[in-house]
């Protein structure tokens, strides 16, 4: 049985957003599971000293064009949100609390997320705004809201960022293929070439 493609991602990463639209459809073609994993960006950073990629002089600018000019190309509907990049603690503990209870419906929440602040600008950073789109899917918002609360919850978020570092995930998309590491959502195709060969 082929292990399952690890795909890392940050709910504010423009870059994770493209991976999460193709990233499924992809592993499908080649019999494969993905396991879906937010971690925060956050995290990495403070383990590799980098600055936030928007904030990088000359870098940035080119960054904001990128993410647009990469979501045309990959013909995925994109529009930069006014507030970037946005805490997502809150959204990636309530992947977790649904994940938990049925994996189907913490991956449809995820892409809910994500196209809420990449295409609609929400701020899923706000917890009624994420507990108004759990609620859309079928969530208790008062059992979710006391979870993102709870310290169990918190503590889960904590341990899967941890052992996101563990594993060298040190950016968003980070997506890890029979041990082999691919680092962004223009690595899509070595990945399908990986996938289509076996490796290489």
């Amino acid at each position: 049985m082929p292990q399952p493609i690890e795909f890392y991602f940050d709910f504010t990463s423009p870059y994770g957003y493209l991976a999460s639209e193709k990233i499924d459809e992809l592993a499908a073609r080649f019999q494969r599971k993905v396991n879906w994993r937010p971690f925060l960006m956050g995290v990495a950073l403070q383990a590799t000293g980098a600055p936030i990629l928007t904030k990088v002089p000359l870098k940035g600018n080119y960054a904001l064009r990128d993410f647009a000019r990469s979501a045309r190309f990959l013909q995925v509907p994109y529009a930069h949100p006014a507030r970037f990049p946005l805490a997502t603690q809150a959204a990636a503990r309530a992947y977790y609390w649904w994940h938990d209870r049925d994996c189907q419906a913490a991956r449809t929440f995820a892409h809910s997320v994500f196209r809420a602040y990449f295409v609609e600008g929400s701020d899923v950073s706000d917890l009624g705004v994420l507990l108004e789109l759990a609620e859309r899917l079928g969530a208790d918002r008062d059992e979710l809201s006391a979870a993102l609360q709870s310290q169990a919850l918190k503590d889960r978020l904590k341990a899967e960022c941890e052992a996101a570092i563990a594993r060298g995930v040190f950016g968003s998309p980070y997506i890890i293929v029979d041990g082999e590491p691919f680092f962004g959502v223009d690595r899509l195709p070595q990945v399908e070439h990986w996938l289509a060969s076996g490796g290489f």
